[in-house]
């Protein structure tokens, strides 16, 4: 995967409202990366004239790759299975799609770069996972995200921020996992930085896209409003208040009085169990 970064000129990064010559940015996170990049491509090279630089221009952005250590550890907070379908946005030479390949899941990768997407699909055939592994050129922006189960991606806050509305309108419990840049207020479900075989660009961050549940709902006669600023809850049931509330995915839970209440949120519904003084089913639909 590959990290976009605007840039005014393929001499700088821009990082937020700083912009640092790319010879002097993070030399030891750079020098990695092209280590680790040779290191994956270098059978694929053999086969082709085009071999990549780290640092190298390409439709307003330069690249540096994920080390593979992160690779594993993004696929894993994921909880990546073969059941699911994978998407990366900024795909380059192809490793994460070809990781999670391996792990017999589909995965695809979209890539502005067709010089990359050639070498992307050099690799995965190399790999032996072609039939699991697909590339495209495309515009991240334009791309239907609508299949994907887990989105990776390693991305620019403002990159990953202008995305986050398309994020948010995927299926409740998608997973989706950034290297190292957040999504602006919408806080991480989890975060965990790898400290071995890593030397730079070595953190995680995972959230899991919410179901949407604010507006106001029956629940035993009594009205449970709602609201929400992402996976986080408030509200009142009746005129009570409600405490500990929070998303993941479609799965919902929050206390009221003393009693916990957790179930589930299926568009226009959502029930489960609750535990406190009387311990019962629960069911609400939007009122």
């Amino acid at each position: 995967m590959l990290l976009a970064l605007l840039g005014s000129s393929s001499q700088s990064i821009s990082l937020g409202r700083r912009a640092r010559p790319l010879a002097s940015f993070r030399r030891p996170a750079i020098a990695a990366a092209l280590s680790a990049l040779l290191a994956f491509t270098g059978a694929a090279g053999a086969a082709s004239d085009y071999v990549p630089d780290v640092g190298q221009e390409g439709k307003d952005v330069v690249w540096v790759p994920t080390p593979q250590t992160l690779v594993d550890k993004m696929l894993d907070m994921a909880k990546v299975t073969p059941a699911d379908y994978v998407i990366d946005l900024g795909s380059g030479d192809g490793r994460t799609v070809i990781t999670a390949a391996k792990r017999g899941v589909r995965a695809h990768g979209i890539e502005y770069n067709p010089d990359m997407v050639e070498l992307a699909r050099r690799n995965a055939q190399a790999a032996g996972v072609a039939d699991r592994a697909t590339f495209e050129r495309g515009d991240l922006f334009e791309t239907d995200l609508s299949r994907a189960s887990v989105i990776t991606l390693f991305l620019l806050p403002t990159i990953n921020e202008k995305l986050r509305p398309r994020l948010l309108e995927l299926k409740p419990g998608t997973r989706v996992v950034s290297n190292t840049f957040p999504m602006g207020d919408w806080e991480p479900d989890e975060k965990a930085t790898v400290t071995q075989d890593c030397q730079g660009w070595c953190t995680a961050l995972l959230w899991i896209v919410p179901a949407k549940v604010a507006g106001t709902w029956k629940l035993g006669g009594e009205e449970l409003k709602l609201t929400q600023q992402y996976q986080r809850l408030g509200g009142t049931l009746g005129s009570a208040p409600i405490s500990d509330a929070r998303l993941h995915g479609d799965e919902i839970s929050f206390t009221v009085n003393g009693v916990r209440y957790r179930g589930k949120v299926d568009g226009s519904s959502m029930q489960g169990t609750r535990t406190g003084a009387e311990p019962a089913a629960w069911t609400a639909v939007r009122g």
